[in-house]
């Protein structure tokens, strides 16, 4: 099978970048002394920021102008991260596009490997989104995060009324709302009378005093208490 050694090369000065939980191992491939053989240098760096910044004042001391690493887990972020601050072409690529090209010996090392396929114009970038856009994301994720908790809550809520016989749900449209709320934090402090509870009604929800008189009369149990005052404590730092 043909090296890759015969094809052109594209670009001069690159690097190819092995990234594992705590440490990356690089290659810088660059021009040798007769403008013909290719030189590589291999260098480990733990992943703590400032060795990946000593890698990254490597790289420029080098020249290069290209650096590629594969997606590995979420390992790869803090290095794409330090490096994207510095006038480098980045790349990031599919593990498995990777293992399909042709060419490899099983002596190279991966940062070898995809250093010399960079250094030929045979891989091709995944999409990786500007800091601005990251941002945003992991702010949108968060808050998704939080909608779902809170989804949750109000459902383990609702189970609970169900199973103590409470049907506060049947007559009020929103078991959460102020009205609700007051009526949940009366039962969870002891309140069973069905009247009292009743009269905690706000708003439009007082025409329903006597449907809500009804709905309230069950069986809760302490339990159910504690269950239900855990669940509003954990909403109201949603």
């Amino acid at each position: 099978m043909r090296r890759l050694i015969l094809m052109d090369v594209l670009l001069e000065r690159c690097a190819g970048i092995d990234v594992a939980k705590d440490s990356v191992v690089a290659c810088v491939r660059t021009p040798g002394a007769d403008g013909r053989v290719r030189r590589k240098e291999t260098r480990t760096f733990l992943s703590f920021t400032e060795e990946l910044e000593a890698m990254a004042d490597w790289f420029a001391e080098q020249g290069v102008t290209a650096v590629v690493m594969e997606a590995t887990g979420s390992f790869w972020k803090p290095v794409w991260y330090v490096l994207e601050d510095r006038a480098f072409e980045l790349k990031l690529v599919n593990a498995r596009h990777v293992k399909i090209l042709p060419g490899r010996k099983s002596d190279v090392l991966d940062a070898e490997w995809l250093a010399e396929l960079l250094e030929h114009g045979l891989l091709r970038g995944s999409f990786v989104p500007p800091p601005a856009i990251r941002e945003l994301r992991d702010l949108t994720r968060y808050r998704k995060r939080l909608v779902q908790e809170h989804t949750a809550e109000c459902q383990r809520i609702q189970k609970t009324l169900e199973d103590a016989g409470i049907k506060l749900d049947s007559v009020a449209s929103d078991v959460l709302g102020v009205s609700g709320r007051a009526m949940l934090a009366a039962l969870v402090a002891g309140e069973r009378d069905p009247e009292v509870l009743a009269e905690l009604a706000k708003g439009r929800l007082r025409k329903k005093i006597p449907e809500l008189r009804r709905a309230l009369a069950g069986r809760f149990k302490d339990h159910h208490a504690l269950l239900i005052g855990l669940c509003l404590e954990h909403t109201a730092h949603l």
